[in-house]
């Protein structure tokens, strides 16, 4: 019986060594899992395709949960303890930049590439495959746009896939070799993708033409922008010619009319109708609707109230007032004719008679929001003054992308859909650069456009404040106005004022109200002192990839 039992234990013991053991998860999705030979419908490799959209950036409160806005001269963070101010306190470096663009955007890379390679085994319709392949394409291009406009030129690395054996060390590419790249990417990808008026409403949030034409406008507007066209600040040639063109050339300014003027005549993108307050609060509050040409896809919900309206509203609802915009940003608002405002600061009566947008962005004392006004005088419900908490910093919030709650007892949800291009910003790019060749009155037409739909009356001869033979300074610097005005919070300003080389602003006195109870008495008051150094023009590599690519050149300034 011992024998027996002896010969029995051998033989388990000798079956468990003999059993085949896992070299990689059984749950781990293989790329041969995802692009199958037999899978007709190309359910897995759409998800695939699907998922990259993901990794886009997400413009609401996407900072330490601040706006990027925040680091301009547009607001401030409410929050003491925000690292969004690293970029405006003057200890930015390689190593607490808070914007993890880098490796995000090399993850798009990556992905699209892997996608390139191995959707041609999936038997799905060629259709459907060119449809697909232009979708990867573009968000490919994206990623790199996103990394150009922060660093310059950064390793291109085409279609490549890499593995574990690769070589990683890869030199960066110049900023011209990036232009070129993105722009061709675009140009494939515009002709294999829908326009967008072809585009059911269940598909909204893929890539249209018209996005793959937008961001080619866009690529040309930073192209052919002081910072990139020839002004940089570098001392050494090398890094100059990395982080935009070595020598300026005006004529780069008609290729942005060139884009602009093709994704006009398309037709299907246009300012909606209506004017005034509600028709800019609809745009961001109707999930389609022709200005918005792409946005990042996200539920129902009531995440931006939360983040951002004033800090007296706790219950049924919370919200943590996390942006504070600024009296610098309330004073770019023109008056209700499109003329500058020259009145008064230091009273509530500023807000009255001025471009119907500063109510859609703005929340300042006195607004009714949730069935009360909103208190942003010292000791009031949204400014209580109390140890540790957050609260606005200069008297006002952040209203932008929330639907009309000021009636309501408490916040349902809604649509917020961070906007990557719009048909306005495609229009105000087209009016800078007919103004950059000399086509003043051209450039005129197409801002007004966009001060038409804001509800700016339109005057005398339909000019919407234009001043009568405005020369082309001055015309610039209204472009830029209004830029600032209907692109706000959109992640435009930071990168405009550095494209523009604008250092004045980049290091600007940024300031807010205190606003007295009883008086009432509105005073001034500087909250915050901007620094900026040249280097500041362009974002630092990551340390950590400095260190792992021995190819890479660190951008002047930076260690």
């Amino acid at each position: 019986m011992k024998r027996v039992l002896y010969f029995l234990i051998v033989v388990s013991v000798l079956a468990q060594s003999c059993r085949k053991f896992e070299h990689e998860p059984e749950e781990r999705v293989l790329e041969t899992d995802v692009f199958d030979p037999t899978d007709q419908m190309g359910v897995q490799s759409t998800a695939y395709l699907l998922g990259i959209y993901s990794f886009l950036p997400n413009g609401f409160n996407r900072i330490e949960g601040d706006f990027l806005d925040a680091a301009t001269d547009d607001a401030v963070p409410s929050s003491e303890r925000s690292n969004i101010m690293l970029f405006t306190n003057g200890q930015l470096n390689a190593t607490n930049y808070p914007d993890h663009s880098w490796s995000n955007s090399y993850t798009i890379i990556r992905r699209s590439n892997v996608f390139l390679k191995n959707i041609g085994v999936v038997p799905i319709p060629d259709a459907t495959k060119k449809r697909q392949v232009a979708e990867a394409r573009f968000l490919r291009a994206f990623a790199y746009f996103e990394l150009l406009k922060r660093y310059g030129g950064v390793p291109l690395v085409g279609d490549q896939v890499f593995d574990l054996n690769s070589d990683l060390n890869l030199p960066r590419n110049t900023f011209e070799e990036c232009v070129d790249y993105i722009a061709a990417e675009c140009d494939a990808a515009t002709l294999d993708l829908p326009n967008g008026s072809t585009i059911a409403a269940a598909e909204f949030g893929r890539v249209p033409a018209e996005a793959a034409m937008a961001l080619k406008c866009r690529l040309y507007l930073y192209a052919a922008s002081p910072l990139f066209n020839g002004g940089g600040f570098e001392t050494n040639t090398q890094l100059k010619s990395l982080t935009g063109y070595p020598t300026n050339d005006q004529a780069r300014w008609q290729r942005v009319i060139t884009i602009a003027e093709a994704l006009i005549a398309k037709g299907y993108y246009k300012l909606p109708t209506g004017t005034g307050t509600a028709a800019y609060t609809s745009v961001f509050t109707t999930k389609i609707n022709t200005d918005i040409i792409l946005s990042k896809q996200s539920a129902n919900s009531t995440s931006i109230e939360n983040a951002n309206a004033p800090v007296g509203y706790v219950a049924p609802t919370t919200s943590n007032g996390r942006n504070s915009p600024t009296q610098n940003f309330v004073n770019a608002f023109s008056n209700a004719n499109g003329t500058p405002y020259t009145g008064t600061t230091t009273a509530a009566s500023q807000y009255e008679n001025r471009d119907p947008r500063l109510k859609a962005i703005l929340f300042y004392n006195g607004v009714q929001w949730l069935g009360r006004a909103v208190q942003t005088f010292e000791g009031g419900l949204d400014k209580p003054n109390q140890a540790f908490k957050t609260q606005t910093k200069t008297s006002y919030y952040l209203r932008k992308f929330m639907a009309d709650f000021s009636t309501s007892t408490t916040y349902s949800n809604q649509s917020h859909n961070f906007p990557y291009f719009r048909f306005a910003d495609v229009l105000l790019s087209y009016a800078e650069a007919l103004n950059e060749v000399g086509r003043v009155e051209d450039a005129v037409r197409q801002m007004n456009l966009v001060r038409a739909r804001a509800g700016i009356t339109a005057g005398t001869g339909s000019r919407y404040g234009v001043p009568v033979a405005v020369t082309q300074s001055q015309l610039r610097d209204l472009i830029k106005n209004e830029r600032r005005i209907e692109l706000s919070f959109e992640e435009h300003r930071f990168w405009d004022l550095r494209r523009w080389k604008m250092s004045n602003e980049l290091g600007a006195t940024l300031q807010g109200l205190t606003i007295t109870k009883n008086d009432p008495l509105y005073v001034i008051k500087n909250v915050n002192t901007m620094v900026f150094q040249p280097k500041y023009y362009h974002m630092p590599i990551p340390y950590s990839e400095i260190i792992r690519n021995n190819k890479l050149v660190q951008n002047e300034g930076y260690y």
